[in-house]
């Protein structure tokens, strides 16, 4: 709120005869070269404030000493940067908030900021949201930044923004001020230099006195060029001044290991995990090259840490299989870029909004908006320039990588957007195509699916910068389509265990031709290959039949005439890539017979890759990748790669990407009943069995009528999935319910007419989840093993099976689940045009016993779920 001008002191008369008083709203930054000098116009300041009995809150932050005493009434609050900066940010604002309308405020030394934990970017972006917050709320606030200390990053947007900016200056032991800004104010007067000399501020009239004090310390905007690169970039320029010194021999190895942690922290990582890791295997000449591959200030994000990491570990562990890797020549958009982009669009505070559990999917469809329509600032898009040059018409692949992303405990698997960019045309299209891929990672980390992962997690919170990451897309060229000839992902751990002779431990892999897109997410409309490292030609299909039924027969690959990713049938592709190791994916007679197929000939070609296993050495290098990397974390792993031949016996792997595993474990039930009686199956299912063993009681069961779900129409497909979100989430008397979940289908389809279309958040709350194989005869469901369907699966820790009503050893006893009292519409009455549909039967434990029992078992790939023998069906 904007207030007339009265009468507020600064505490020094003289002073506010030359200011004509502060004004409520006033920001006024001290430009001084020495903290002292900053707390000489403090102290006058609050005790002013103390005098006139206003409140006065004093935010603590930085190294320097305190500038307010403990005793004197002022609401001191200490806030730690080191945090991250929404949390900070966060916190400073929550105060004045509380504070209301009115007060007086003392900030610490904003270049602190950017000395230990901010980027002159952020502390720039700090002062453009919290100084109009003041000035809206009629405040009076001091500031302070030291002189020649920041880049125009900081100085240009804090000399914008406040209404008064003065230039403090020490010569020969007096203060002189210099008022710069003053806020629509205005004297013949006004804009000289004064000297302060007892109560008063005398204009400094003879011009060579002037000059004189001026000159005494470099002039503002005039200074060397390592003051204008800003306090972040000069810690790199520092700490290879430094590096090359210990090189030469007269640098000392304390100062090197110092500089490494600073730029560690600033750059790279503060989780204490990661920290250990680039500790261990990361050099200061590692993090001067990160510099040189990076857009912007501030952290490289999590999946960026992950790939270089992996890289690092496999080069000191064993230099013969990093020979194997190929190189990368990756770019890194720091998370600072995101930040900015926020403040400058108008985004940051519904951003900030989001932090509410409550509300903090109120304004999505907004923050999407403003972020989908922003502008990125001049010298950014010069930077972005100059990287597509580099890789001229290379196709590349933007890539999400935000602080929280792939560390320990929490993955984002799928949350954010990853965008190919097949780069072609001119400059200009190709710089349309990347910020539009931009874009669309950074909307990513407002949209529902992120922010609902965020709030189950307790962490909407917590500091999330999101980074990206660019990589050159690896493959091949085949005319006007580009593509690897291998992707995949890989876990040092099984979780996928359908076999006794496959051995978890030795890991496992998910293969594609291809584009990695079809290894890492959801399709409905196709397969993968499942391979046990231990065991590569075991299949968990039963048969040659079922082989070549759920083979991949679909490629995503690079349309560079269309400039656009695309899906291309393999039998399509493989005429259309001359040169292929065709003999390495699919048999010599599946090839031939491709070749002289008739029009009415429908059996696909099976990607069995046999020949990849048994003619090259690749299963055993991804083996030795996982080891390493596993034994590294200390905690099982799971990587992205590209394969890539450049003859029949030579290939590279390029290692995309590298995560801590979130399994839960795969235990052996001890306890399997020998027998379970027919009148006490209510389920059983054999042959797909995702998730560690259980054996646990079931409050509530959810089930799906397969039969009449067939029957809905389209709307009341998806209305059914809202449904059932709701119902999940329900809580009784404050618990969560251990809910058995199962239905006909795919859960998490994107065509209803293959299953029920459920965004995972709706489902996260279940602990067991089964589809039922019986929509159609030809829908069989893709386990889902690799992709990130199956990642919020584990990590959730929801055990998933697959019921095959047809095959033996599969039953549900659908007769007398619909037998049952149906809760559906007693919990949500607005329900009752699907209670057919929808079955939501509860099983209260009452007198001692449990009604309902679920048993898991991953090693025999068996699911049951029976009733103790007082609770039989009817």
């Amino acid at each position: 709120m904007k207030t007339e001008r009265v009468g507020h002191s600064t505490g020094l008369p003289g002073l506010d005869h030359v200011l004509q008083n502060l004004t409520p709203g006033d920001n006024v930054v001290w430009r001084v070269d020495r903290i002292e000098d900053y707390q000489a116009f403090v102290e006058p300041f609050y005790k002013n404030a103390q005098r006139k009995g206003r409140r006065l809150t004093y935010f603590r932050f930085a190294a320097h000493p305190s500038l307010v005493p403990d005793d004197i009434g002022a609401n001191i609050h200490f806030i730690h940067p080191e945090n991250g900066f929404e949390s900070f940010i966060t916190r400073v604002h929550d105060v004045i908030q509380e504070n209301g309308p009115g007060g007086r405020y003392i900030f610490d030394s904003l270049s602190e900021l950017a000395r230990d934990c901010y980027s002159d970017r952020m502390v720039g972006n700090f002062f453009m949201l919290t100084c109009p917050y003041l000035f809206n709320l009629g405040a009076i606030a001091y500031f302070a930044v030291l002189r020649n200390y920041h880049s125009t990053h900081a100085a240009g947007p804090i000399g914008e923004t406040t209404q008064l900016l003065l230039d403090v200056y020490r010569y020969k032991g007096k203060l002189y001020v210099h008022p710069m800004k003053v806020g629509m104010r205005f004297s013949p007067t006004i804009f000289m230099l004064h000297a302060w000399e007892g109560e008063r501020f005398i204009p400094i009239t003879n011009s060579a006195d002037v000059s004189e004090i001026l000159t005494s310390v470099p002039r503002s905007g005039l200074e060397s060029a390592l003051y204008q690169i800003g306090v972040w970039n000069r810690s790199f320029v520092e700490a290879d001044e430094v590096l090359q010194a210990v090189k030469r021999g007269e640098g000392s190895q304390r100062k090197l290991d110092e500089m490494f942690h600073r730029l560690l922290r600033m750059a790279v990582t503060r989780d204490k995990r990661f920290m250990q890791l680039a500790e261990r295997f990361l050099t200061l000449e590692d993090l001067m090259q990160i510099r040189e591959r990076m857009i912007g200030t501030g952290f490289i994000g999590g999946k960026t840490v992950g790939m270089l990491l992996a890289r690092k570990i496999i080069q000191q562990q064993n230099p013969e299989l990093f020979e194997v890797l190929e190189s990368h020549d990756s770019y890194y958009i720091g998370s600072e870029v995101f930040y900015t982009y926020l403040v400058l669009n108008d985004c940051w505070w519904v951003r900030q909004r989001q932090k509410d559990p409550e509300r903090f999917l109120d304004d999505i469809d907004e923050a999407r908006r403003r972020i989908m329509n922003g502008q990125f600032p001049d010298y950014m898009i010069e930077r972005f320039k100059a990287m597509l040059e580099y890789y001229g018409q290379s196709p590349i692949i933007v890539r999400s990588s935000s602080l929280l992303e792939d560390n320990f405990g929490n993955l984002f698997a799928g949350k954010y957007e990853s965008v190919f960019c097949a780069n072609q045309g001119s400059p200009d299209e190709r710089l349309t195509c990347f910020l539009a891929a931009v874009r669309k990672i950074y909307a990513s980390s407002m949209s529902e699916k992120a922010l609902s992962y965020r709030a189950m997690r307790g962490i909407l919170d917590v500091d999330e910068q999101m980074a990206l990451l660019v990589q050159r897309v690896s493959g091949l060229f085949y005319g006007d389509l580009f593509y690897p000839q291998i992707a995949g992902v890989g876990y040092s751990f099984n979780p996928y265990v359908w076999s006794e002779s496959i051995d978890p431990h030795a890991g496992m892999v998910r293969l594609v031709f291809g584009l990695g897109t079809r290894a890492v997410d959801r399709v409905d409309d196709d397969y993968t290959r499942l391979v046990a490292l231990n065991e590569p030609l075991l299949r968990p299909e039963g048969s040659p039949e079922e082989i070549r039924r759920y083979t991949q027969r679909k490629v995503d690959v690079l349309d560079l005439d269309a400039n656009k990713k695309t899906t291309e049938f393999f039998s399509d592709l493989l005429f259309k890539s001359p040169g292929l190791p065709v003999e390495l994916f699919v048999t010599q007679d599946d090839f031939m017979r491709s070749i002289t197929r008739g029009a009415g000939d429908s059996k696909p070609l099976s990607l069995a890759f046999r020949g990849l296993f048994a003619q090259t050495h690749i299963l055993d290098h991804l083996g030795a990748i996982m080891r390493l990397l596993e034994e590294a974390y200390q905690h099982p792993v799971d990587i992205e790669f590209t394969i890539n031949f450049t003859d029949q016996n030579r290939y590279k792997i390029n290692l995309l990407q590298c995560r801590p595993f979130q399994a839960k474990g795969s235990g052996v039930i001890k306890a399997i009943p020998p027998v379970i009686e027919d009148d006490r199956l209510i389920l059983r299912a054999k042959g797909a069995v995702i998730g560690q063993s259980y054996m646990e009681p079931i409050d509530r069961l959810i089930y799906v009528v397969p039969s009449l779900y067939g029957q809905l129409t389209i709307n009341d497909r998806y209305s059914t999935a809202r449904l059932i979100g709701k119902i999940t989430r329900l809580k009784e008397e404050g618990k969560r319910m251990t809910t058995l979940l199962v239905g006909p289908g795919r859960w998490g389809t994107n065509e209803p007419s293959l299953g029920v279309p459920v965004k995972f958040a709706e489902i996260s709350q279940v602990s067991f989840l089964g589809e039922i194989v019986s929509m159609r005869d030809d829908l069989v469901p893709d386990v889902s093993l690799g992709t990130h369907f199956f990642s919020d699966l584990v990590e959730m820790g929801i055990v998933y099976f697959a019921l095959f009503p047809e095959r033996e050893g599969n039953y549900v006893n659908d007769e007398w689940i619909t037998s049952l009292p149906n809760r559906l519409t007693e919990l949500n009455p607005d329900a009752e045009k699907f209670a057919g549909v929808v079955r939501v039967i509860d099983f209260p434990r009452q007198n001692g016993g449990e009604p309902l029992q679920f048993l898991s078992d991953a090693l025999s790939q068996r699911v049951f779920a029976y009733l103790e023998k007082n609770h039989e069906p009817s």
